[in-house]
């Protein structure tokens, strides 16, 4: 049976001589793996390929069998078109640190649709947006992936409760008795991103190199200690690497 579903690239691996095999977080299904054939082979339906690039927001027509790991694609074709994203190594850089995290996270085919929204809008504003926005983002998404998993942050960082617990996701008034937890700095800059009600907020939040990369590593922490199989990221040494330069 044939759906039409919108649906963001996330990995895409060679399959024999001219196939690929790509996994996309589908609007209508979740996290989905495709086999597409003959895009890599000298024939004109090959230059439609360049479109299962990792990040691509593509309109889909998929043929969907819920007792199969591997799906087919019947059409395909860009439903958003980056105007500056595939052509900025700082924004490119960042794209691809969200797509490795959605694939660390994403582990059942289901549907997530506020999650595929929310990496949808963040993708394009990122595509529009200045660097003193996008320094910022990967903090800001990290954070609101782990809400979106049901790790929210819960409580406010106030003088009287000035310690980010991250093992229970609180902020507390005295520092908890094992090292996983944000003295009171981070716990304010913590807090002060995740109540970003637009992404262009984030401009307002000036720190340090240093403390935005000790402050994405303690968020990557935070969703390991909540979700028992989330293995390591590549990609956060470049993605400091670039956003240092």
């Amino acid at each position: 049976m044939l759906h039409k579903t919108r649906g963001i690239v996330l990995r895409t691996v060679k399959y024999g001589d001219t196939s690929v095999i790509v996994s996309i977080f589908t609007e209508l299904f979740g996290l989905q793996s495709y086999i597409v054939n003959g895009v890599r082979s000298s024939k004109p339906k090959a230059a439609k390929g360049n479109l299962l690039q990792p990040g691509n927001i593509l309109e889909l027509v998929v043929y969907h069998n819920e007792l199969k790991n591997l799906q087919r694609i019947s059409e395909f074709k860009l439903c958003y078109i980056y105007t500056s994203l595939h052509f900025s190594v700082v924004k490119n850089t960042i794209a691809l640190f969200l797509i490795e995290l959605l694939q660390k996270s994403l582990k059942q085919p289901e549907q997530h649709l506020e999650l595929y929204y929310f990496t949808e809008n963040t993708l394009q504003l990122l595509d529009g947006s200045a660097t003193p926005v996008i320094a910022n983002l990967p903090l800001y998404y990290t954070l609101k992936l782990a809400e979106h998993f049901g790790f929210r942050l819960s409580g406010r960082f106030t003088e009287y409760t000035p310690y980010l617990d991250l093992q229970e996701g609180t902020f507390s008034d005295l520092p908890p008795h094992h090292t996983a937890h944000l003295d009171p700095e981070n716990s304010e800059l913590t807090d002060r991103i995740f109540q970003c009600s637009e992404i262009q907020h984030l401009a307002g939040i000036s720190m340090t190199k240093e403390k935005r990369r000790k402050l994405l590593y303690a968020y990557l922490d935070y969703l390991r200690l909540h979700m028992p199989d989330f293995t390591e990221l590549q990609s956060p040494p470049i993605l400091h690497e670039i956003l240092d330069a």
